[in-house]
């Protein structure tokens, strides 16, 4: 009989259907991870599970680690190390716990000594460890922005992240696919950022939950690689789980030379070619929502409220609550008002700013430095600006931009030049704006205190935060740059050529010699030796030293007390601040469970108002939120744990973010959907607003009043209420099937054996895998002349 013909695919059907290691019934996926990129934040209650479990690390060559997020940005001339150089005593000790993981687990490494350090999704690219056709994933939320490669490449939490390390895989579900497809000629002063921004106002925060974006048209396929990661990047603030571009030509020339990229002209470079060629969506292939945008219709783009779906054009004003027609956006419109200071009806451009930040991992690339310096040059940064920042991507970026001049430039308009870090987008570290202050931007995020307590953002391009440095207000960049720029605005953003260093360790003794040059016994199929200082339980260990896997607190009934609240869009920097996120630990963070709602800024006081500072709700276990889109934003699982210690266990809502969606039940917690606007969930808000318990059953799958009467039944898929009920540990279940994970690596290493590792270091000769360049031993934190010299 002849085979049957396979439907179209989406560019996301390919690349996931060529990563199932297997697939259930009910549409669980165990899901290969290709590239794992690891920073301090997310990363230390990792590998502490690792260790208490003694687990090793299943593919350190297909792991990077980096640190970005709490690092100081100020000059790095009399840098010793970690220990001498970062002064706020948390972001020390998540930093020296990094680089102690590190070394116990032989991992590739980018410290605060070595050039190569940067912005996580910035270092990846720029080393050619991002590839088209990957499955890459990170514990941070902007993961998408390797998405651009044509890369299924998502934001995992800290459960997920030991998931990845101990076993190279994930489970996880389908997402529906989207397509927003940008078509025409972008206009004077219209960038990548302005395109992002204008579909995030259209589809809003929530516009994308649980799809998987696939960015097309002319207007895309025009944009450099740098363009289309600032694109991919911010797919994620319009709640997808990640954003996609098919990669072509321009990607291909993007990766020639790449240190960790399969070597130009090689067999391997013309198989991956060949391969990546092919990953593009089928003519036929079926959306599940589709978009479509004029380019004309863009134009230069900036944030008013507190979502980055508060977006109008330049030329517009401050909209009033009475524009929108939805209850809930009015309301979100009168909070976001009354936060950032402004009046409905104000013209854009007539508001003051106090600070200027162009950085980040969305625009903090060569390309991004670049057009803001052709904004700056030969100007002044307004005077009544408190302080104009330019913070580079990465130790290779800073150095390009130097070798090109443009940090002269920056500094003769009154810039500061830094170092590499993720600095003021999120404020973990030193760079931080103050209550009231106001930023014009180039990150991601506006929300409440995203860039400081009370710091008022306003999210743009980098061209437009240029040409707001030299106004001191909101700015149109039309208006301030040169007629030639302005026309050629969308033509700038080539891809760079930045001399890059190749991944070389040093040799400091015969030990180490050894180790990178000795190939494994024959028969031995572990992809790495055991982390130093620990035992080696095997290749593959299956289950921890007792024979069974951790396991959580079983999830079966769940009686108390539910606390309402009326808001839509609670983002994980309102349940959890930054400033909590510099733990090592998983417990003791009840206590900074919605502290800006909770308690007073100047005074520490609770607010009297505010739902869980009231009795009953004080003891509440369970959260009704009658707004959509909960847990939106970054995906830091210190927001369950947050919820968690404070003693909630269950938190209803009609729709929620989707990495704090997986993050709950990595938790053994349980978020349930009720639609908006339902009898459902209008039941259970009435008896969390009378002080009521209610009973969450699993099992039934009900919710019950306190006499024992349905309020509401809920769907749960079945593989992920099973663990819950059974209290079952993801990794201990995954190691299950440590035959079908072997399986499929031995495959992967026949059909894309670039994939293996083969840009750092000597191929082992065990399934193509290599050995991972290690910490150095010596001279760790001194940053040297060259690079390349450990």
């Amino acid at each position: 009989m002849p085979s049957a013909v396979k439907p179209p695919q989406t560019l996301y059907d390919k690349v996931l259907s060529d990563h199932i290691v297997d697939e259930k019934e009910d549409g669980t996926i165990l899901l290969y991870i290709d590239r794992h990129l690891v920073h301090e934040v997310t990363s230390p209650q990792a590998f502490e599970g690792l260790k208490n479990a003694k687990r090793k690390v299943r593919r350190p060559d297909c792991t990077l680690v980096t640190t970005d997020h709490n690092i100081p940005t100020t000059p790095r001339k009399n840098f010793k190390d970690v220990a001498n150089f970062i002064e706020e005593a948390d972001s020390r000790t998540q930093c020296m716990t990094l680089e102690e993981n590190v070394k116990d687990f032989g991992l590739t490494y980018f410290g605060m000594g070595d050039r190569r350090q940067g912005i996580v999704h910035i270092i990846g690219p720029e080393q050619g460890f991002t590839l088209p056709g990957t499955t890459v994933v990170c514990g941070d939320s902007h993961t998408s922005t390797h998405g651009a490669f044509g890369a299924l490449a998502f934001g995992i939490g800290t459960s997920e992240v030991e998931h990845v390390l101990a076993t190279q895989t994930l489970i996880t579900q389908r997402s529906k696919n989207m397509r927003v497809q940008v078509d025409g000629q972008l206009g004077p002063g219209v960038s990548s950022k302005d395109i992002i921004l204008h579909v995030i106002g259209q589809i809003g925060t929530a516009g994308g939950t649980g799809a998987v974006i696939e960015f097309c048209g002319s207007a895309i396929r025009g944009l450099s690689m740098e363009a289309r990661m600032s694109i991919c990047n911010m797919s994620i603030e319009g709640g997808a789980r990640a954003g996609m571009v098919a990669p072509d030509q321009t990607t291909f020339e993007y990766l020639k030379g790449r240190p960790l990229a399969p070597k130009v002209n090689s067999s391997e470079w013309k198989r991956a070619v060949e391969y990546w060629s092919s990953l593009k969506s089928d003519e036929g292939a079926r959306y599940d929502t589709e978009v479509f945008i004029d380019a004309k219709d863009i134009a230069p783009t900036v944030s008013w409220g507190t979502s980055p779906q508060d977006v109008v054009p330049i030329t517009g004003v401050v909209p009033s609550p009475d524009d929108f027609a939805d209850d809930a956006r009015k309301k979100s419109c009168l909070r976001a008002l009354e936060y950032m200071g402004l009046e409905p009806g104000t013209p854009m451009q007539d508001i003051t700013l106090d600070k200027i930040f162009i950085g980040s991992c969305t625009n903090a690339r060569i390309e991004d430095l670049r057009t803001a310096a052709r904004i700056v040059k030969g100007k002044k940064v307004a005077p009544g600006l408190k302080r104009a920042m330019i913070v580079p991507g990465s130790g290779l970026v800073k150095r390009e931009a130097e070798q090109e001049g443009l940090d002269k430039v920056f500094l003769d308009a009154g810039f500061e030049w830094r170092e590499a870090g993720c600095s003021m987008c999120l404020g973990m570290n030193p760079d931080i704006l103050s209550p009231r202050e106001r930023c014009a931007s180039t990150s991601n995020r506006n929300f409440e205190g995203r860039q400081g307590a009370g710091g008022r953002t306003h999210l743009m391009s980098p061209a437009m935060a240029a040409a707001a440095a030299i106004v001191g207000k909101l700015a149109d960049v039309r208006k301030i740059a040169s007629g030639t720029w302005a026309e050629n605005a969308a033509k700038a953003e080539g891809s760079p050529k930045v001399e890059l260093d190749a991944s070389v360790a040093d040799v400091s003794d015969d030990e180490d010699l050894d180790r990178i040059l000795d190939a494994p016994e024959a028969g031995d199929s572990s992809p790495s030796t055991a982390p130093a200082g620990m035992s080696n339980p095997g290749a593959h260990e299956a289950k921890s030293p007792s024979g069974k896997s951790a396991g959580m607190p079983k999830f079966t009934t769940l009686n108390g007390i539910a606390a309402p609240m009326d808001i839509a869009n609670v983002d994980t920097d309102a349940i959890i601040p930054k400033q909590f996120l510099k733990t090592i630990k998983r417990s003791g963070l009840g206590s900074a469970l919605f502290h800006a709602w909770r308690y007073d800024p100047a005074t520490g006081d609770e607010k009297s108002d505010f739902i869980l500072n009231q009795p009953p709700y004080r003891d509440a276990k369970i959260l009704v939120c009658t707004g959509p889109n909960f847990g939106c934003g970054s995906s830091r699982e210190h927001a369950p744990w947050a919820l968690l210690d404070f003693g909630i266990r269950c938190v209803i809502a009609p729709s929620f973010g989707d990495i704090f969606f997986n993050n709950t039940f990595k938790n053994g917690m349980l978020p349930l959907r009720l639609p908006a606007d339902s009898l459902e969930l209008a039941a259970v808000a009435a008896e969390a607003r009378g002080g009521r318990p209610v009973t969450v059953d699993l099992v039934e799958q009900v919710i019950r009043d306190d006499n024992g009467s349905a309020l509401a039944r809920f769907d749960v898929d079945e593989f992920r209420r099973h663990c819950l009920v059974n209290g079952l540990d993801d990794i201990g279940l995954t190691m299950q099937v440590e035959d079908k994970i072997k399986r499929f690596e031995e495959k992967r290493s026949m059909v894309t054996p670039w994939l293996d590792g083969s840009g750092y270091l000597k191929r082992t000769g065990v399934g193509g895998m290599v050995e991972a360049v290690p910490v150095p031993k010596t001279n760790r934190g001194q940053v040297k002349d060259d690079p390349m010299d450990w």
